[in-house]
């Protein structure tokens, strides 16, 4: 995976929970393309056939609330989403999302200061977002190395193989 990501912005509030990114009547599948057509539809009916690969979430406080499951970050990964930026995580989705190699960073102010299509830069490695648009830039923490370690090799599975094999 790239430490450096850019992509246009699409924006949620406060309080988005599991059930809105991928509803309770799609998790009859584990396939993540049939996941990523149903990803936010229920907030967002546009979302899932016009984001383009490595387009950017950006939300308010609470992102990933509600229920423990998977679907959820994977659908979004799926979708072609190269990471979500919001003002905070419910824990579950936080440690799902490391799990899966999803990239997620918190800001306090971010998400207020974005719009729908800003073009964003985000450099993993150093805790940087850059809103292109805007010509803004913001620090947030950046992870420990290990944990990016873990999110560049495609989450906690893969980082295990790869420990075994050596």
């Amino acid at each position: 995976m790239n430490t450096s990501i850019e992509g246009n912005s699409w924006i949620y509030g406060d309080n988005i929970d599991t059930d809105v990114i991928i509803p309770a009547r799609y998790l009859n599948t584990s396939d993540d393309k049939e996941l990523a057509s149903h990803c936010m539809e229920d907030i967002d009916t546009t979302f899932a056939r016009n984001v383009c690969e490595g387009d950017i979430i950006v939300a308010g406080e609470n992102f990933g609330c509600g229920s423990s499951r998977e679907h959820a970050p994977l659908s979004i990964k799926a979708c072609g989403v190269s990471i979500v930026i919001a003002k905070s995580f419910a824990r579950i989705f936080f440690r799902n999302a490391i799990n899966i190699g999803l990239p997620i960073l918190e800001h306090p102010t971010f998400s207020d200061e974005c719009e729908k299509g800003d073009k964003i830069f985000v450099d993993l490695d150093n805790g940087v977002i850059k809103n292109i648009t805007k010509d803004r830039i913001y620090q947030c923490q950046s992870f420990p190395f290990e944990i990016q370690a873990l999110i560049n090799q495609g989450g906690l599975v893969n980082y295990t193989k790869n420990k075994l094999l050596k």
